[in-house]
Parts: C-alpha cells; structure tokens; sequence
C-alpha cells in the first residue's frame, strides 16, 4: 500500500469504530461517491441527508449524525440505487442494516415511522400477515397521545375503505401465527 493510500484509509477509519456499522461500512466502502444513488432515489427528496452523505457518514464512523438523520427510515427499498450504482454496491441492504441498527438501540428516528414499522411487524408475527383494521388500531393507540387530532384524518378513508369491501373488522381466515419464525431468526442474529 502506498502513502496515499494510507493516508486515504487514515482518513476513511473512525477514530471509534462502531462494530454495529462495520458490516455497512463493508458494504460501502468502495463507495466512489458519484451520487448516483441519489440521483436515482425517488425519495431523496425527503430526506435530510442523501444517500450519498449518508454513506460518506458511515464511512467516517458518524454514528451520531447518522442516527439523527431520517434518511434510512424513508428509504422505500425500490432497489433503484443498487441497480444504477456503477460500483455494483448494495446500497438498499446497507439501508436495511441501518433500519435494523436504529431499531435494535431504539434510536429515535421519526416517531411516526418507528411506530407503523412496530405495529406492521406485531401484526405479521401474531396473524402471518398483515390485518390492515388492527395495524391501524395499534399505530394510532401509539400516536394519539402524540397527535391527538391524528386519528380524525384516517376516520373518512377508513369508512370508504370498509363500504367498499377493501377491508374487514373481521379476523382474516388462514392467519397462521408466525411467532416460533421471527423468534428463530432474533436467536440467530443474537448469536452473530
């Protein structure tokens, strides 16, 4: 290795390390940073920090402003970055790493966005799949307290929804509890 690349890889390293984002920064590390990820990114938009300063972040071994950022919660997991990515780089698994990071510490993240993903999961674990009537229930029983008037903006659309058919008050049929799957696959990523 040369000076310049020792002084590069000086510069890359975080003075220290997080071990819970070394398998992002594996993932990225060849990251040119070109931007097409953003580019290509049809939610960056939204985000306080783009995918590519996000990237440079972890690199850097920025665990707080990665953390703060919103950015991995709004990520919609289309793909398109890993797709275009001229480095071949698997920028939407990277964001999945940081979305199960953020969870497992309980980083704050969007209140909003941490209870849907909460109350979506509960449902998929209890009945095998999503029960949209109880989702709903579970994500404005957490968010009420916060934004008492939040419930009122669903109430027409959930009515139309129910006239229609689109959903049930009902328990669906064939539901199978997916409780012994989920718990195996939190035992494994325990053990790793």
């Amino acid at each position: 290795m040369n000076r310049k690349q020792k002084t590069a890889q000086a510069w890359i390293r975080p003075e220290q390390p997080d071990p819970a984002l070394e398998r992002v920064r594996e993932r990225v590390r060849t990251c040119i940073q070109c931007g097409t990820c953003t580019g290509s990114c049809p939610n960056a938009f939204a985000m306080d920090a783009t995918p590519r300063k996000l990237w440079r972040l972890v690199l850097m071994g920025q665990t707080r402003e990665i953390f703060e950022s919103h950015t991995f919660a709004l990520c919609s997991d289309c793909y398109c970055c890993s797709l275009r990515c001229p480095r071949g780089l698997a920028l939407t698994d990277a964001m999945a790493d940081l979305k199960q990071i953020a969870a497992a510490r309980k980083h704050g993240g969007d209140p909003a966005c941490t209870a849907f993903y909460s109350a979506f999961l509960q449902s998929a674990r209890r009945y095998g799949r999503v029960q949209e009537t109880r989702l709903m229930v579970r994500y404005l029983a957490v968010m009420t307290p916060r934004r008492p008037l939040m419930p009122l903006r669903f109430s027409g659309l959930g009515l139309q929804m129910i006239k229609k058919g689109k959903i049930s008050l009902c328990r669906p049929a064939g539901g199978r509890n997916l409780e012994g799957i989920f718990a195996r696959i939190e035992s494994r990523r325990d053990g790793q």
